[in-house]
């Protein structure tokens, strides 16, 4: 264990005199310092709708612009009346307004809406337009249900959830928790093919030190990283008022996941000895891996839960199975170099 810990903090202050990965991480913790403004921003980037109104003003024309009008104040917007789609469209074009609505009574309620071609604020206005439409559809079929046979089942009320909330916990705290993870894979295939390429293993060699203590030196300590800076997200987090609930089994499948990534970086440095092809070959691995473990037992719902509370026996087993596989995979890997096939072979032709 001795020679691995030398190698561990080798490599470790590698990579704090790697000014680029030190600013990179200084910059996602001085963001998560802000996280609690961060996440307004998003949100209304991932349910533009949660921004009611919003300040969208909006022109109103036609025969039954008195309905559409009163739906729109409802909804928190800004309501200017137009005699007639000319006039609102030239209010459109000269910005007085932000969209138009049309809305013709002819048996049925007929709405042609207008609003901006491309702008950064056109996914907003259609969001905010179409709640409007919805709203006034709602109130349509319930003032002529009187006219149907039969009467219609009930809609249920729709969930009042906060989407702070939803996208705090179900996108926000798992992409923070998994990036360093694919941080820490691809750190460790850099470092294990840059031995290679630069000629420096026989300097290492002429050390006390086995190629198997060299790998797996430097697979812990790029495999701490991920854990650490997850663990630096929490806390932060938690200052900001967004507390993760199950943080040490979170901590515990973020390990687990480090621990394939870091694997599966060396495996592949192992196996083409050049850094292209094995960053090529670790991104297109990590999509397929990943992918299929979405779909089996997907790591992100896991997160999620863990950090809301809400976990149970199957999220803490999916826990213990990422345990598992990182355990195997690890012990996988270390009978790979202790057997000298082909990947350790490389090594030393290459050397």
């Amino acid at each position: 264990m001795g020679n691995r810990l030398v190698i561990f903090r080798k490599e470790l202050r590698s990579v704090l005199d790697e000014k680029t990965i030190v600013l990179a991480i200084t910059i996602q913790l001085f963001i998560a310092a802000f996280s609690s403004f961060l996440v307004i921003g998003l949100v209304a980037m991932y349910d533009p709708a949660s921004v009611r109104g919003g300040g969208l003003k909006v022109g109103v024309a036609g025969d039954g612009s008195p309905e559409t009008s009163e739906v729109a104040a409802s909804l928190g917007v800004e309501v200017d009346g137009y005699g007639s789609y000319d006039e609102a469209v030239e209010a459109f074009r000269a910005g007085e307004v932000d969209a138009v609505l049309y809305a013709e009574r002819n048996g049925v309620v007929n709405v042609t809406a207008v609003a901006p071609e491309s702008s950064l604020q056109t996914t907003r206005r259609v969001v905010q337009l179409r709640e409007i439409l919805r709203e006034l559809e709602r109130r349509e079929r319930l003032r002529r249900s009187d006219g149907l046979d039969s009467p219609p089942l009930p809609v249920p009320e729709a969930p009042r959830s906060s989407p702070f909330f939803g996208f705090t916990y179900t996108v926000l705290i798992p992409i923070l928790m998994f990036l360093p993870v694919f941080i820490s894979g691809s750190i460790t295939s850099d470092s294990v093919t840059e031995e290679v390429e630069r000629g420096t293993l026989e300097l290492l060699r002429v050390t006390p030190t086995s190629d198997v203590e060299i790998v797996e030196g430097k697979m812990l300590a790029y495999g701490v990283l991920a854990p650490l800076q997850a663990g630096l997200w929490m806390v932060l987090l938690n200052v900001n008022g967004v507390p993760v609930r199950e943080a040490p089994a979170v901590l515990s499948l973020v390990a687990a996941l480090t621990v394939v990534a870091v694997v599966l970086g060396a495996l592949l440095a192992l196996v083409f000895g050049d850094r292209r092809r094995s960053q090529m070959m670790y991104s297109l691995v990590v999509i397929l891996v990943f992918g299929a473990a979405a779909v089996a037992a997907n790591p992100m719902n896991a997160v999620a839960r863990l950090a809301v509370g809400s976990s149970s026996a199957e999220v803490y087993l999916v826990v213990a199975g990422y345990l598992v596989a990182a355990l195997t995979v690890a012990a996988g890997l270390r009978w790979y170099m202790g057997n000298g096939v082909a990947g350790l072979r490389r090594w030393g032709r290459t050397g």
